[in-house]
């Protein structure tokens, strides 16, 4: 058996942080069917909207109408500013491209930062607020008119936005955008992890649109690992006083889910000071799963935390072959299956069994998951 929780176990091996106290940890779940109402884990505020599209309806709403700074959510009102009246038959030029398909599939903040100062900035919100109805949305706060990731947005608003596209855009308008969203990478351009939420809750189809924010994020980690380098702060360290929430770790979830772009999910989340990404990561995911969102397919397994930072995903049940990618540090992952490979020592423990995690079709060794035995005891042998 192993105890995860000793804090000698966790500086070696990998070199990650100490494991999680217990009341940290989170427990194994078993990936739930289906759930009727939202689930607002501790300390965490939330604004929710689910909109199915075949019946015209909200099948969830939680303070859908409060205004949270939208970080990279906003990304899709830059790219509608960039592509209103452009005509049926509009192709999108080669330069353009360059600049666009990094912002909607990667969440590319310099291309943002270039759209912004470039084409008005806050009047970009001004004309996109009426054009489309906007009821919530407003611009970043004086003082801080560059910042346009402190743009107010709701989860109303933001189902507005999807509809637009779903329904009104023209279509080459439509399929650029989501086509792109259907498109997002698993590592941003910033190299932080984004298929939480939605791309983590639901099997495909799917399309989104991810933003977060936070000075307690740290630096990303997805993708294979590399030297750690300095990185500018995403922030003021001291926010004016605003409507809007302007300090607390953001990150929020929004797109369509299902065949046809069925229903439309919009999560916008804040979490206490000092909250860590892989801590939002899993409370963002679990308010997610709890959500009715017709037509969604949820994926099969068991829901088990980790430990450690930087915990390697590998493409087998060894360390043979390079990295993936690396787990947000204490992330809670959907573990698919187990299988005995190359046993893994962190002394003065050991451990041959691995979890197979279907959504990274990667491997953990199960000695960084939260579990009282070598092997998950619920969890089926690959």
């Amino acid at each position: 058996m192993k105890l995860h929780r000793l804090a000698a176990v966790a500086l070696l091996l990998i070199g990650g942080a100490a494991a999680p106290a217990a009341a940290e940890t989170p427990a194994a779940r078993p990936a739930q069917p289906r759930a009727a109402s939202v689930e607002v884990p501790a300390g965490v505020s939330a604004g929710v909207a689910v909109f199915d599209r075949q019946t015209n309806t909200y099948t969830e709403q939680l303070n859908s109408t409060t205004g949270f700074r939208s970080a990279s959510v906003v990304k899709l009102l830059l790219a509608l500013d960039y592509l209103w009246n452009r005509g049926p038959d509009y192709t999108v030029p080669a330069t353009d491209r360059a600049w666009l398909e990094p912002m909607l599939r990667g969440s590319n903040d310099d291309t943002a930062s270039t759209y912004w100062s470039n084409n008005g900035g806050r009047a970009i919100l001004t004309r996109m607020v009426s054009r489309l109805g906007l009821k919530d949305t407003a611009p970043p706060p004086t003082g801080y008119e560059g910042y346009w990731g402190y743009t107010a947005l709701s989860a109303r608003d933001t189902v507005t936005i999807y509809r637009y596209l779903l329904d009104s855009a023209p279509r080459p308008v439509r399929d650029f955008v989501m086509g792109h969203l259907r498109q997002s990478t698993r590592c941003a351009s910033d190299r932080f992890d984004q298929h939480f939420g939605i791309a983590g809750a639901f099997e495909k189809p799917w399309a989104v649109k991810q933003g977060w924010s936070g000075s307690s994020y740290g630096s990303g980690t997805c993708g294979p690992p590399r030297a750690a380098t300095a990185t500018a702060a995403a922030s003021p360290a001291q926010a004016a006083p605003s409507a809007v929430d302007l300090t607390r770790p953001a990150l929020h979830s929004t797109g369509t889910v299902g065949a046809g772009d069925r229903s439309i999910v919009a999560v916008f989340t804040l979490h206490p000071a000092g909250t860590s990404y892989g801590r939002a990561y899993t409370d963002i995911g679990r308010l997610t799963r709890s959500l009715n969102v017709p037509g969604a397919a949820r994926p099969a397994g068991w829901w088990y935390g980790t430990w450690s930072d930087h915990v390697n995903v590998r493409p087998d049940a060894d360390t043979g072959m390079s990295p993936i990618t690396q787990l947000p540090a204490g992330v809670q992952v959907l573990v698919g299956c187990q299988a005995r490979g190359e046993q893994v020592s962190v002394p003065p423990y050991t451990n041959e069994w691995w979890a197979y995690l279907a959504q990274y079709d990667g491997w953990i060794s199960n000695i960084y998951i939260n579990s009282p035995d070598n092997k998950m005891p619920d969890v089926r042998e690959c």
